[in-house]
């Protein structure tokens, strides 16, 4: 995929939540790409379109709508501190823009 900063954050998203292995940005002269190594777990990854706003509680009802189950997945937000996990958004009472989903 072609490389960039907000690409970079939801690729540590997914590896700190154990979705992905390692991962390398590669220089090819142009705008970079990325080497990922799979771990085989990701049964659907997508992205959000339109890009819906989310209040810090109304992530169930996202859950709800994008995610199988309660416990598995996670929501990619946006927020003012950084693209995170709605799991992390809801420990720190954040809202934001629904940017993808991984289960």
């Amino acid at each position: 995929m072609p490389a960039s900063r907000f690409a970079s954050e939801v690729l540590r998203i997914m590896q700190k939540h154990r979705y992905i292995g390692e991962f390398e940005q590669i220089d090819d002269g142009r705008s970079g790409k990325f080497r990922i190594q799979l771990l085989a777990k990701i049964n659907k990854c997508g992205i959000v379109t339109p890009r819906f706003s989310a209040k810090r509680n109304e992530f169930l009802n996202w859950e709800r709508q994008f995610l199988p189950a309660y416990t598995m997945g996670i929501l990619l937000v946006s927020t003012s501190q950084g693209v995170m996990s709605h799991h992390e958004a809801q420990e720190k009472g954040l809202g934001g823009v629904l940017v993808g989903y991984v289960y």
